[in-house]
């Protein structure tokens, strides 16, 4: 059986962090995708070969287990010969057959994550993803021979999750919203979905609907479908977690001598009573007019409101002479230019 040096496959250091080697298997894993590579053997051999490697070095436990077998690759060659199997004892322990493969469905994009088993045979048609060598040291299976990962009868697996990017309002994250979505089966048939989208709902939150991603294969379940939700900017507000950020005009009178000035909220309008001399810049909290909290049903954010003092412009002479006199009596008289 030949030894599979995982770390070269990645093209990393056996030194290499956590963080470096999942860069290498994102940037490889990319790089021969089937998807770039259409009815390329080679680059679909290359790109099983890196999923295998990342499952090993991708995986702490796996990792250590690996790096131990390697110190000691060629007392398992004398014990086992090159045929991969002669009778006698693991030299590693039972623990190397027992270390079972795990494998999950869905993720979110743009995040480095190996295929599962199950994945790659969905993208290649049945027969084993892996090489006799992961299996033999990290497949579980009773054969430590080289065709004891291929399986006589095929077994229910379950389908890949899917994702849908949603686009909302900050109204409707604000009170909820419902949407509905078409889907063509294989078999040409539209299924709608009706989804429904929380209030208090934040950006890049992932809502999970049960059982309508993929449909499973040989019986098995259906995957789930995931909502990435995308809250659409806003001309007023600026969303800070579950508060809410808006600018307010006010007349330099208003501000100079205090008064009311109308507010907008995520739920309508309020009057906001300034108190004189109020400056420009100056931020009042209102509390609970903010977003809903989706965790704490009938809890709110605040609002916060930012003045900015408005200055009058085309003054009439009787108004402009008012300015002359206040600059008169507060000493404040400015040189013409």
């Amino acid at each position: 059986m030949e030894y599979k040096d995982y770390y070269k496959i990645l093209g990393v250091d056996r030194k290499a962090s956590a963080k470096d080697i999942k860069a290498a298997y994102r940037r490889l894993a990319k790089q021969h995708h089937p998807d770039m590579n259409p009815n390329d053997k080679e680059a679909e051999a290359r790109f099983k070969e890196i999923n295998e490697a990342h499952e090993v070095l991708g995986n702490p436990d796996k990792r250590k287990k690996y790096d131990e077998m390697g110190a000691n690759w060629k007392q398992y060659e004398s014990a086992f010969g090159q045929g991969g199997g002669n009778g006698r004892e693991n030299p590693f322990g039972a623990g190397w057959q027992a270390y079972s493969t795990t494998g999950g469905f869905g993720g979110t994009r743009n995040q480095a994550r190996t295929l599962s088993e199950e994945e790659l045979e969905q993208l290649f048609g049945e027969g084993s993803p892996f090489s006799g060598f992961y299996y033999t040291f990290f497949g579980g299976g009773e054969d430590m021979g080289e065709q004891a990962h291929f399986r006589s009868r095929p077994r229910a697996r379950r389908g890949l999750d899917l994702e849908q990017l949603v686009d909302i309002t900050l109204e409707e994250a604000y009170s909820g919203a419902v949407r509905v979505m078409e889907m063509t089966r294989e078999d040409g048939q539209v299924r709608r979905i009706e989804a429904r989208i929380p209030a208090g709902v934040e950006d890049g939150a992932r809502i999970r609907l049960s059982g309508q991603g993929m449909p499973g294969s040989n019986g098995g379940p259906a995957g789930d479908l995931y909502l990435i939700v995308h809250v659409l900017p806003h001309r007023l507000f600026e969303r800070k977690g579950n508060d809410l950020h808006v600018k307010v005009d006010v007349p330099l009178t208003v501000a100079m001598l205090g008064g009311e000035v109308l507010v907008p909220t995520i739920g309508g309008k309020v009057m906001l009573k300034l108190p004189a001399e109020t400056p420009n810049g100056k931020v009042f909290r209102l509390k609970g007019k903010g977003m809903l909290i989706g965790n704490a049903p009938g809890s709110c954010g605040d609002l916060h409101v930012e003045t900015r003092v408005v200055l009058p412009k085309n003054l009439s002479e009787e108004e402009r002479s008012l300015f002359e006199e206040l600059a008169r009596l507060r000493g404040e008289a400015g040189v013409a230019v």
